[in-house]
Protein backbone atom coordinates (compact mmCIF):
# COMPACT_ATOMS: atom_id res chain seq x y z
CA UNK A 1 0.00 0.00 0.00
CA UNK A 2 1.87 3.50 -1.18
CA UNK A 3 1.14 6.49 0.42
CA UNK A 4 2.20 9.74 -1.03
CA UNK A 5 4.85 12.59 1.51
CA UNK A 6 4.34 15.67 0.58
CA UNK A 7 7.23 17.02 2.27
CA UNK A 8 9.86 14.37 0.71
CA UNK A 9 8.12 14.40 -2.64
CA UNK A 10 7.80 11.03 -3.01
CA UNK A 11 6.04 7.63 -2.30
CA UNK A 12 6.61 4.94 0.33
CA UNK A 13 5.19 1.33 1.08
CA UNK A 14 3.23 2.10 4.07
CA UNK A 15 3.42 -1.35 5.62
CA UNK A 16 7.45 -0.76 5.65
CA UNK A 17 6.86 2.24 7.53
CA UNK A 18 4.89 1.05 10.18
CA UNK A 19 7.27 -1.78 10.90
CA UNK A 20 10.40 0.27 11.04
CA UNK A 21 8.41 2.64 13.84
CA UNK A 22 7.64 -1.18 15.21
CA UNK A 23 10.76 -1.97 15.85
CA UNK A 24 12.09 1.58 16.71
CA UNK A 25 9.28 0.87 19.38
CA UNK A 26 11.12 -2.08 20.75
CA UNK A 27 14.20 -0.72 21.14
CA UNK A 28 13.09 2.41 22.98
CA UNK A 29 11.25 0.78 25.68
CA UNK A 30 13.91 -1.94 26.08
CA UNK A 31 17.31 0.50 26.17
CA UNK A 32 16.15 4.03 27.16
CA UNK A 33 16.46 5.37 23.30
CA UNK A 34 14.38 6.92 21.46
CA UNK A 35 15.36 4.82 18.30
CA UNK A 36 15.97 8.26 16.03
CA UNK A 37 20.15 6.99 15.67
CA UNK A 38 17.98 3.81 13.50
CA UNK A 39 14.69 5.70 12.46
CA UNK A 40 17.07 8.27 10.25
CA UNK A 41 19.93 6.29 8.61
CA UNK A 42 17.12 3.59 7.77
CA UNK A 43 14.97 6.41 6.52
CA UNK A 44 17.67 7.44 4.32
CA UNK A 45 18.51 4.02 3.20
CA UNK A 46 14.78 3.89 2.14
CA UNK A 47 15.35 6.91 -0.18
CA UNK A 48 13.86 10.08 1.94
CA UNK A 49 15.89 13.01 1.64
CA UNK A 50 18.44 13.28 5.24
CA UNK A 51 16.71 16.53 5.91
CA UNK A 52 13.25 15.36 6.07
CA UNK A 53 14.43 12.03 7.79
CA UNK A 54 16.01 13.94 10.95
CA UNK A 55 12.79 16.18 11.28
CA UNK A 56 10.50 13.68 10.90
CA UNK A 57 12.54 10.94 13.35
CA UNK A 58 12.03 13.69 16.23
CA UNK A 59 8.66 13.91 15.80
CA UNK A 60 7.94 10.27 15.73
CA UNK A 61 10.62 9.70 18.91
CA UNK A 62 8.32 11.99 20.86
CA UNK A 63 5.44 9.58 20.06
CA UNK A 64 7.67 6.71 20.97
CA UNK A 65 8.72 8.25 24.27
CA UNK A 66 5.37 8.87 25.51
CA UNK A 67 4.39 5.37 25.80
CA UNK A 68 8.10 4.30 26.82
CA UNK A 69 7.97 7.09 29.63
CA UNK A 70 4.68 5.81 31.13
CA UNK A 71 5.48 2.35 31.37
CA UNK A 72 8.78 3.16 32.79
CA UNK A 73 6.70 5.49 35.31
CA UNK A 74 4.35 2.50 36.51
CA UNK A 75 7.06 0.74 38.08
CA UNK A 76 9.08 3.98 39.32
CA UNK A 77 12.04 3.78 36.43
CA UNK A 78 12.25 7.51 36.70
CA UNK A 79 14.02 9.92 38.24
CA UNK A 80 11.67 13.22 38.05
CA UNK A 81 14.74 15.49 39.37
CA UNK A 82 17.24 14.32 37.13
CA UNK A 83 14.95 14.13 33.83
CA UNK A 84 14.15 17.62 34.50
CA UNK A 85 17.68 19.20 34.61
CA UNK A 86 18.45 17.19 31.50
CA UNK A 87 15.12 18.35 29.68
CA UNK A 88 16.58 22.25 30.47
CA UNK A 89 20.07 21.73 29.06
CA UNK A 90 18.25 19.91 25.81
CA UNK A 91 15.91 22.76 25.14
CA UNK A 92 18.88 25.17 25.55
CA UNK A 93 20.78 22.86 23.06
CA UNK A 94 17.70 22.76 20.67
CA UNK A 95 17.38 25.96 20.10
CA UNK A 96 21.45 26.08 19.63
CA UNK A 97 21.13 23.14 17.34
CA UNK A 98 18.39 25.32 14.81
CA UNK A 99 20.68 27.51 14.53
CA UNK A 100 23.87 25.45 13.60
CA UNK A 101 20.88 23.37 11.18
CA UNK A 102 20.14 26.45 9.46
CA UNK A 103 24.04 27.33 8.84
CA UNK A 104 24.85 24.08 7.37
CA UNK A 105 21.92 24.44 5.24
CA UNK A 106 23.38 27.18 3.57
CA UNK A 107 26.48 25.88 3.07
CA UNK A 108 24.79 22.73 1.30
CA UNK A 109 26.52 20.01 3.79
CA UNK A 110 23.89 19.34 6.18
CA UNK A 111 24.13 15.57 4.80
CA UNK A 112 27.58 15.14 4.33
CA UNK A 113 27.44 16.55 8.14
CA UNK A 114 24.81 13.77 9.43
CA UNK A 115 26.42 11.36 7.97
CA UNK A 116 30.11 12.07 9.40
CA UNK A 117 28.61 13.34 12.67
CA UNK A 118 26.56 9.63 13.28
CA UNK A 119 29.70 7.43 12.49
CA UNK A 120 31.61 9.01 14.64
CA UNK A 121 29.01 9.26 17.85
CA UNK A 122 28.10 5.62 17.24
CA UNK A 123 30.99 4.17 16.12
CA UNK A 124 32.80 5.50 19.74
CA UNK A 125 30.17 4.78 21.73
CA UNK A 126 28.89 1.36 19.72
CA UNK A 127 33.22 0.03 20.93
CA UNK A 128 32.74 1.53 24.31
CA UNK A 129 29.64 -0.32 25.04
CA UNK A 130 30.51 -3.67 23.48
CA UNK A 131 33.83 -3.49 25.94
CA UNK A 132 31.95 -3.19 28.80
CA UNK A 133 29.02 -5.52 28.28
CA UNK A 134 31.28 -8.21 26.94
CA UNK A 135 33.38 -7.42 30.89
CA UNK A 136 29.92 -7.70 32.61
CA UNK A 137 28.92 -11.07 30.92
CA UNK A 138 32.18 -12.52 32.16
CA UNK A 139 32.02 -11.20 35.38
CA UNK A 140 28.40 -12.60 35.89
CA UNK A 141 29.55 -16.08 34.29
CA UNK A 142 32.37 -15.94 36.95
CA UNK A 143 35.08 -15.77 33.98
CA UNK A 144 36.48 -12.80 35.18
CA UNK A 145 37.01 -11.07 38.82
CA UNK A 146 34.83 -7.87 39.79
CA UNK A 147 36.66 -4.59 39.44
CA UNK A 148 35.54 -2.28 42.13
CA UNK A 149 35.56 1.13 40.44
CA UNK A 150 37.58 3.71 42.86
CA UNK A 151 34.52 6.32 42.07
CA UNK A 152 31.27 6.03 41.44
CA UNK A 153 31.38 8.60 39.07
CA UNK A 154 33.90 10.21 36.63
CA UNK A 155 36.44 12.60 38.74
CA UNK A 156 34.93 15.47 36.47
CA UNK A 157 31.54 15.09 37.48
CA UNK A 158 32.75 15.04 40.92
CA UNK A 159 34.65 17.92 40.85
CA UNK A 160 32.17 20.04 39.56
CA UNK A 161 30.65 23.05 42.39
CA UNK A 162 26.93 23.52 43.19
CA UNK A 163 26.40 19.54 44.12
CA UNK A 164 22.64 18.23 45.14
CA UNK A 165 21.25 15.33 45.84
CA UNK A 166 19.22 13.11 43.40
CA UNK A 167 17.21 10.77 45.75
CA UNK A 168 16.25 8.41 43.16
CA UNK A 169 19.22 8.18 41.18
CA UNK A 170 21.26 7.81 44.28
CA UNK A 171 23.55 10.38 43.12
CA UNK A 172 24.82 13.49 45.18
CA UNK A 173 26.32 15.64 41.87
CA UNK A 174 26.36 19.42 40.37
CA UNK A 175 23.75 19.51 38.25
CA UNK A 176 25.82 21.32 35.93
CA UNK A 177 26.71 18.00 35.08
CA UNK A 178 23.24 16.65 33.24
CA UNK A 179 22.67 20.50 32.27
CA UNK A 180 25.48 20.03 29.54
CA UNK A 181 24.80 16.61 28.80
CA UNK A 182 21.29 17.84 28.11
CA UNK A 183 22.27 20.65 26.05
CA UNK A 184 24.83 17.92 23.50
CA UNK A 185 22.14 16.17 23.46
CA UNK A 186 19.60 18.68 22.26
CA UNK A 187 22.08 20.02 19.15
CA UNK A 188 22.17 15.91 18.67
CA UNK A 189 18.34 15.93 18.30
CA UNK A 190 17.97 19.00 16.13
CA UNK A 191 20.70 17.89 13.77
CA UNK A 192 20.21 13.96 13.78
CA UNK A 193 16.98 13.75 14.39
CA UNK A 194 17.84 11.52 17.73
CA UNK A 195 16.44 11.41 21.09
CA UNK A 196 19.90 11.62 22.05
CA UNK A 197 19.69 8.02 24.30
CA UNK A 198 22.05 6.12 22.72
CA UNK A 199 24.47 8.70 24.41
CA UNK A 200 22.39 9.30 27.99
CA UNK A 201 22.46 5.96 28.40
CA UNK A 202 26.02 4.89 28.51
CA UNK A 203 26.67 8.62 30.32
CA UNK A 204 24.40 8.17 32.69
CA UNK A 205 25.74 4.81 33.39
CA UNK A 206 29.45 4.90 33.32
CA UNK A 207 29.85 8.63 33.83
CA UNK A 208 27.54 9.99 36.22
CA UNK A 209 27.39 6.61 38.04
CA UNK A 210 23.44 6.29 37.94
CA UNK A 211 21.09 3.35 39.31
CA UNK A 212 20.61 1.08 36.30
CA UNK A 213 17.08 0.87 37.63
CA UNK A 214 16.40 4.21 37.07
CA UNK A 215 18.62 4.85 33.74
CA UNK A 216 16.41 3.83 31.08
CA UNK A 217 13.13 5.59 32.47
CA UNK A 218 15.06 9.00 33.05
CA UNK A 219 16.20 8.47 29.75
CA UNK A 220 13.17 8.09 27.90
CA UNK A 221 11.39 11.12 30.11
CA UNK A 222 14.60 13.36 28.75
CA UNK A 223 13.99 12.28 24.99
CA UNK A 224 9.83 13.11 25.21
CA UNK A 225 10.42 16.70 26.03
CA UNK A 226 13.49 17.18 24.06
CA UNK A 227 12.22 15.85 20.90
CA UNK A 228 9.04 17.53 21.13
CA UNK A 229 10.96 20.64 21.62
CA UNK A 230 13.12 19.91 18.79
CA UNK A 231 9.85 18.78 16.63
CA UNK A 232 8.41 22.18 17.22
CA UNK A 233 12.05 24.02 15.97
CA UNK A 234 11.64 22.18 12.80
CA UNK A 235 8.48 23.13 11.69
CA UNK A 236 8.99 26.80 12.32
CA UNK A 237 12.64 27.18 11.05
CA UNK A 238 13.38 24.57 8.68
CA UNK A 239 10.02 23.36 7.29
CA UNK A 240 11.43 19.63 7.07
CA UNK A 241 8.90 17.40 8.75
CA UNK A 242 6.68 15.40 7.33
CA UNK A 243 3.43 14.90 9.23
CA UNK A 244 2.53 11.89 6.95
CA UNK A 245 6.06 10.15 7.80
CA UNK A 246 5.61 10.48 11.29
CA UNK A 247 2.61 9.18 11.53
CA UNK A 248 3.18 6.16 10.19
CA UNK A 249 6.15 5.76 12.09
CA UNK A 250 4.33 6.23 15.22
CA UNK A 251 1.54 4.10 14.21
CA UNK A 252 4.56 1.10 14.44
CA UNK A 253 6.52 2.53 17.42
CA UNK A 254 3.67 3.46 20.32
CA UNK A 255 3.07 -0.14 19.90
CA UNK A 256 6.21 -1.40 20.32
CA UNK A 257 7.43 0.59 22.96
CA UNK A 258 4.84 -1.22 25.66
CA UNK A 259 6.40 -4.15 24.73
CA UNK A 260 9.88 -3.30 24.82
CA UNK A 261 8.98 -2.23 28.25
CA UNK A 262 8.08 -5.38 29.52
CA UNK A 263 10.79 -7.24 28.21
CA UNK A 264 13.01 -4.86 29.33
CA UNK A 265 12.15 -5.69 33.53
CA UNK A 266 12.99 -9.37 32.71
CA UNK A 267 15.87 -9.62 30.54
CA UNK A 268 19.80 -9.27 32.12
CA UNK A 269 21.11 -5.78 31.65
CA UNK A 270 24.66 -6.52 30.41
CA UNK A 271 22.54 -8.65 27.94
CA UNK A 272 20.64 -5.55 26.88
CA UNK A 273 23.85 -3.58 26.53
CA UNK A 274 25.49 -5.73 24.01
CA UNK A 275 22.55 -6.10 21.93
CA UNK A 276 22.75 -2.23 22.01
CA UNK A 277 26.38 -2.15 21.19
CA UNK A 278 26.25 -4.62 18.34
CA UNK A 279 23.20 -2.87 17.02
CA UNK A 280 25.18 0.77 17.05
CA UNK A 281 28.04 -0.53 15.79
CA UNK A 282 25.68 -2.23 12.94
CA UNK A 283 24.52 1.11 11.96
CA UNK A 284 27.64 2.95 12.19
CA UNK A 285 29.77 0.13 9.67
CA UNK A 286 26.57 0.76 7.44
CA UNK A 287 26.92 4.23 6.96
CA UNK A 288 30.26 4.34 6.70
CA UNK A 289 29.83 2.59 3.81
CA UNK A 290 27.69 4.56 2.07
CA UNK A 291 29.47 7.46 2.18
CA UNK A 292 33.19 5.68 0.80
CA UNK A 293 30.82 4.31 -1.87
CA UNK A 294 30.85 5.25 -5.11
CA UNK A 295 27.77 6.83 -6.44
CA UNK A 296 25.86 5.17 -9.04
CA UNK A 297 25.69 8.77 -11.05
CA UNK A 298 28.54 10.91 -10.37
CA UNK A 299 26.82 13.92 -11.48
CA UNK A 300 23.35 15.42 -11.71
CA UNK A 301 21.67 18.21 -13.45
CA UNK A 302 18.56 20.48 -12.17
CA UNK A 303 16.75 22.56 -14.25
CA UNK A 304 15.52 25.36 -12.33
Amino acid sequence: MDVYLPIADLSVNALVIVALGLVVGLLSGMFGIGGGFLTTPMLIVYGIPPTVAAASSASQVTGASVSGVFAHFRRGGVDVKMGGVLVAGGAIGSLAGGWLFRLLQGTGQIDTVIAIVYVVLLGTIGVTMLRESVGAIGVARGHRARRRPKHRHHPLVAALPWRTRFRRSGLYISPLAPLLLGFFVGILTILLGVGGGFVLVPVMLYVFGMGAQVVVGTSLFQTLFVTAAATMVHATTTKAVDIVLAALLLVGSVTGAQIGARFATRARPEYLRLALAIIVLLVAVRIAIGLGARPDDLYSVELS
